[in-house]
Order: structure tokens, then sequence, then C-alpha cells
């Protein structure tokens, strides 16, 4: 099956499949391998996506959004809306019912307390909370009985679905997480790794960037799910060897995120063990730019913080002509083929808002060493490399260890040295750039470097909370933890307040107006170079039935469905 089939077959939705099996753990066993290893089993302590879906199959939201971007209640019984009178006429609040019976996997209750308990742990001041913008402009919780919740606004919010909806944004357990408020949250190794949920499975055992075990929840909602009773959860490894043990080996039934060349895909399918899926959501490559200066000559706690500027990738001449260097259509082809479309947006998609600004798709050398020449950042020693203000364009370029990656890396490299850019290149193991670890100096957030690359993507249709991501404030820095998901630590007062406007604006065009101008904002001051707009590839064994891919949100979030397929 060609990949640009499968990922029309997937932007034009995929019925649910139905279900198998009768029994709960019916089906033994089932494995899940994803070569970026989870570090952490608590999404408000990590931001990266391979921590996000492997928790998603313990804690859970109130609401997720489904296969064709529909929000659908999960621990609600039904979506608030201003019609069933769960949103107020005035737009400030939105009250949560919550579906009766519902109990932990511990056995007790699951109840408004601990919906609120996980706002006031994702909002403490000294928390360092990842998904702390899911919760912008909230200002408070309120636990009004036990199954009702009630999130009150500082403003009226026509899209209040921010807390408690989709995997970034799940329930935890007040009573377990008690004692790992504000500072004390990293430091709660048992809770990190073995969250009490409400999801289909249990952690049995959490061995950090490996492997994760896990069982059925003797107390899940539905009594004949899930089918499988264990799943191992692999990490590590590379996406070409977890693409292998789907559909060449059959050793595991669910690989995710092959980022793969299209026609290693189309060999390994002929192995004929699996399938891939994909689907084109959010999920956009990029080069993020670092806005502050990451120089290891400066004390620890002031490295890539406001701070400290960077010296000259501020510059507009400089990002644009580093944007203009690039020649995207050319990673596209080598990098993803029919799975990847040139981008030069942070927000692709949904089409309403792709902004159309921005022309990207034809690379222009000579356009950017005039950019640079017109600005008088030239060479002056004749070393090859520009400088600004006697400072050489010399900078560290870090991204995740992928074969892929670092062809990228590779061209991108060369295609700078040609306008007098030179780069040093730096790989990563992906669970740990990552990782969220606050002491470690190799992560995405901490940004120990000039530049760096990856991809990433925001749960829902609706970008609020993602572009709420280029506000000041959100930008990681030693008093957070290191968290939060500004990574460019941009900052611009023009961006804070049309995000502000965004957050009490009703209409969908209107809506999407705004998000259009924010991309722009971004972009046009060189917050990030965007490349390549990604389609999301996975694959699934053959005698694997349930699977729905999902690009609005956790791959995972039907996990409870799956089944092992008879006579395959």
């Amino acid at each position: 099956m060609k990949i640009k089939a499968l990922l029309l077959g997937a932007i034009a939705g995929t019925a649910m499949a139905p279900m198998a099996f009768a029994e709960r753990g019916s089906d033994g066993n089932v494995s899940i391998i994803y070569w970026q290893a989870p570090s952490i089993l608590n999404p408000f302590l990590s931001g990266g996506t391979k921590d996000v879906e492997s928790a998603s199959l313990v804690i859970e939201p109130l609401a997720r959004y489904d296969q064709d971007g529909n929000m659908v209640p999960f621990l609600a019984s039904e979506i608030p809306t201003v019609e069933n009178g769960g949103v107020s006429e005035d737009l400030t609040s939105i009250t949560w019912k919550i579906a009766p019976g519902i109990t932990w996997s511990d056995g007790t209750p699951f109840t408004s307390s601990d919906v609120k308990f996980t706002a006031d742990y994702c909002m403490h001041p000294e928390g360092g909370c990842a998904q702390v913008t899911k919760f912008e402009g909230v200002t408070s919780v309120e636990a009004v009985d036990d199954l009702t919740v009630k999130v009150t606004f500082d403003a009226p919010t026509p899209f209040p679905y921010g807390p408690f909806v989709g995997g970034e944004s799940p329930i935890i357990q007040a009573a377990q997480f008690a004692n790992c408020m504000g500072a004390k949250a990293p430091e709660c190794t048992t809770e990190n790794f073995n969250p009490i949920g409400t999801g289909p499975f249990v952690v049995t055992e959490f061995k950090p960037n490996d492997v994760i075990t896990m069982k059925a929840n003797e107390n899940y909602r539905d009594p004949a799910k899930p089918a499988f009773a264990t799943l191992t959860f692999k990490g590590g490894g590379d996406a070409t060897a977890a693409g292998r043990a789907v559909m060449e080996t059959g050793e595991f039934d669910y690989a995710w995120n092959l980022q793969l060349a299209p026609e290693v895909i189309q060999q390994m399918q002929e192995g004929g063990k699996g399938t891939p899926v994909a689907g084109f959501g959010p999920l956009v490559e990029r080069i993020m730019m670092n806005q502050t200066n990451p120089s290891p000559d400066l004390p620890e706690g002031e490295r890539s913080t406001a701070k400290h500027p960077h010296p000259f990738l501020t510059d507009p001449a400089v990002y644009k002509a580093m944007s203009l260097a690039i020649d995207r259509p050319l990673l596209v082809e080598i990098g993803y083929g029919q799975a990847g479309q040139v981008t030069c947006n942070w927000v692709p998609a949904p089409a309403a808002v792709n902004s159309d600004t921005f022309s990207c798709d034809k690379q222009d050398i000579e356009g950017a060493k005039k950019l640079l020449d017109d600005a008088g950042i030239v060479d002056t020693d004749g070393d090859g490399v520009r400088e600004k203000d006697g400072v050489p364009l010399k900078i560290v370029y870090q991204t995740s260890t992928n074969a892929v990656r670092q062809d990228f890396q590779a061209l991108v490299k060369e295609w700078w040295s040609q306008i007098g850019i030179e780069s040093e290149l730096r790989n990563l193991n992906a669970s740990v750039f990552f990782g969220g670890d606050p002491g470690s100096p190799d992560t995405f957030q901490k940004f120990y470097a000039d530049v760096e690359m990856y991809a990433n993507t925001f749960n829902g249709t609706d970008p609020q909370s993602y572009l709420g991501n280029g506000l000041c404030d959100k930008a990681p820095k030693p008093e957070s933890q290191w968290q939060g998901e500004n990574i460019s630590r941009f900052c611009n007062a023009d961006y804070d307040k049309l995000h502000a406007q965004l957050a009490e604006t009703a209409g969908a065009e209107e809506r999407a107006k705004i998000a259009r101008q924010l991309n722009d904002i971004m972009v046009e001051n060189g917050g990030m170079i965007p490349l390549v707009h990604r389609g999301r590839l996975s694959a699934h064994a053959n005698t694997l039935g349930g699977v729905i891919l999902n690009v609005w949100d956790s791959e995972l979030w039907n996990a409870a469905d799956w089944y092992r397929k008879t006579g395959s």
C-alpha cells in the first residue's frame, strides 16, 4: 500500500473497528515499541511525546479527541457546552460532570477532588509544570460535589477545553501525589514512575529509558476490557529496528513514529507481518532558534535564559538567511516522500489555521548571502565564517539520534556553510533529549545549543494552548525546573497581547485568523524555522485488531479496544 493512500485514508477518517473479545485479559500479551524510550510517566513533568503517550495507557483526561478531531468524553459523562448548560452564558466557566462509578486502579473512587488537585499541582508556582499552558487564564477549580468540578476563568473564554482534555492534560490521583507539590514534584520517583490511574493498564515495573511492563486494570470501568492481560512497552533503539520488529519479524505488535524514508517502509511492509498506518495532523519538523545565549562560559543558572540574549540569532538578517539557504523540497524527498510536505508554518493544520503569508519552497543561497552582506555581517578575516559585531557565526546544532535527522543535519550544515555560517553537529539519545530531567544538560528544554531540530504537535484541533507556548512567561528556566514549552525563549509583546485576544474570541473563523497571525509573528521574528509538515506514520501487526491511528491525541488513545485477531 502506498504511503499517500494511507495518508488520504487516515484523513478521511476510519470507522471504529468491531470488538472481537468478550473477556478481560483473554488475549495474553500485547507488545509496543517506541524507539524513543519513556523516562517518566507523568506528562506534567515532561513535554516529550513518548512520555505523554506511554502515560496515556494509565492515566486519563476527562475528555479526548477522536481520530477525526472531535472531542469525546472519557471520564466525563458528556462534553460541556453552552447549549447543555455546562459552559456559562458569559463564557467565564465550564462545569464538568464526572461519569458515575469510575474508580482508580487501587479501587478507590475517582472524584472531583482529584481533578481539582491536578489543577493545583500543575498551577503551583514552584512546580515547573510542562503543561501549564493548558491552564492559561484559570483562576479557580472547584469541587462542587463528588462528581462535579467547575473551572473558572479570568475573562470570557470561548474555548474552555484546555484543562483536563487530551493526553497532555490527564488527571492524577490526589492521594498518591499529595506530598509531591511544587518543587518536590520531580523528587517523587515512585509516583512519577508508577502512577495510579483510571486507564486500562496498571504499571507493574518501570525501567526508565528501557522497558515498562503493565497488566490489565482489574478496576477498569468496562468489565470486558482490556482484552490483553499484560502489556510490554519497549523503548530505545531506532526507528528502523522498530519498524522491522513489527512488519518483518513480528516480534512486536505496534511501532510508533517510523521516521524512515518511504522506500524503507515499503520494503518492510513486504515482510508480511505488519501494516503501516498514517495521517496528517499538525506535526511539524522544525529548527528552533535559541533567543538566548547558551555559552558554557556563562554561569550555570544563566545559560539559555533571558538574562543573556543571543549574540546574533535575534538578528533578522541572520535567521532569514538561514531559512532561505534551506532546500525544503529536497528534505521532504529524502526524508519523508509522500508522508511529508513543505511548510513555512509552525501550525499547518487544521487547514483553517494554515497561513499563506510565507513562501519557502525554493532555496535561495545567493539571496541569503545578500541579506547578510546588506546587514554588514561579513567575513572579515577570510576564514569562511561571517562575524556580527566581532562574534563569529559559529553555532551548535543539536537534535535527537535518528537517521533522517542526521541526514537533515548534514545537508543543512553544508547549506549554511555556503552562506558563511559554521555548524558543529550534535546528536543526542532521544530518550535523554526528550526526557525532561532538570538535572540533565542535554534536554531539548534546557537548550544548551544555538539551534535544535525536532518535531512537535498538539492535541485537538484548536491551537490556542499550543500557541500559548510562545508566551514570554512560558520559557524554561531554573525556577521552573527547566519545564516550559517556549523552547526558543521567544518573547514578543505583540504576540502576548494577541494571544490574550485569541483566548477571548468566539467564532471559528475569527479564531483561525488570529491563530494565523500568531503563527506569522513567531516565524517572522525568528522563533523557529519550520521545515516539513510530517505525516504521523506508525505500524501494527496484522494480528492486532482495533487500532485506529489518531493524529489529534495520543496514538494509544484507544488501547483498551485493542484485541488479538484470530485466523490471521
